[in-house]
Protein backbone atom coordinates (compact mmCIF):
# COMPACT_ATOMS: atom_id res chain seq x y z
CA UNK A 1 0.00 0.00 0.00
CA UNK A 2 1.34 3.30 -0.79
CA UNK A 3 0.42 6.63 0.55
CA UNK A 4 0.85 9.91 -1.68
CA UNK A 5 0.76 13.08 0.05
CA UNK A 6 0.82 16.33 -1.99
CA UNK A 7 2.98 19.07 -0.56
CA UNK A 8 1.05 22.06 -1.21
CA UNK A 9 -2.53 20.91 1.03
CA UNK A 10 0.12 20.62 3.81
CA UNK A 11 1.89 23.97 3.19
CA UNK A 12 -1.18 25.65 2.96
CA UNK A 13 -2.39 23.95 6.16
CA UNK A 14 0.98 24.87 7.83
CA UNK A 15 0.74 28.35 6.87
CA UNK A 16 -2.61 29.07 8.17
CA UNK A 17 -2.08 27.88 11.25
CA UNK A 18 0.97 29.46 12.02
CA UNK A 19 -1.12 32.84 11.03
CA UNK A 20 -3.29 31.84 13.72
CA UNK A 21 -1.09 31.30 16.51
CA UNK A 22 1.01 34.07 15.40
CA UNK A 23 -0.41 36.62 13.36
CA UNK A 24 2.73 38.80 13.51
CA UNK A 25 4.17 36.62 10.78
CA UNK A 26 1.50 36.98 8.21
CA UNK A 27 3.93 38.90 5.62
CA UNK A 28 6.23 36.36 5.95
CA UNK A 29 4.57 33.52 6.02
CA UNK A 30 2.58 34.21 2.66
CA UNK A 31 5.96 35.15 0.63
CA UNK A 32 7.68 31.61 2.18
CA UNK A 33 4.57 29.99 0.76
CA UNK A 34 4.86 31.86 -2.46
CA UNK A 35 7.97 30.96 -2.87
CA UNK A 36 7.72 27.51 -1.64
CA UNK A 37 4.87 26.57 -4.06
CA UNK A 38 6.48 28.49 -6.97
CA UNK A 39 9.54 26.15 -6.43
CA UNK A 40 7.69 22.95 -5.99
CA UNK A 41 5.61 23.96 -9.60
CA UNK A 42 8.92 24.60 -11.53
CA UNK A 43 10.05 21.59 -10.20
CA UNK A 44 7.50 19.76 -11.57
CA UNK A 45 5.91 18.45 -8.35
Amino acid sequence: MTIHIELIPLISIAAGVAILVVPRLLNYIVAIYLIAVGVLDMLGM
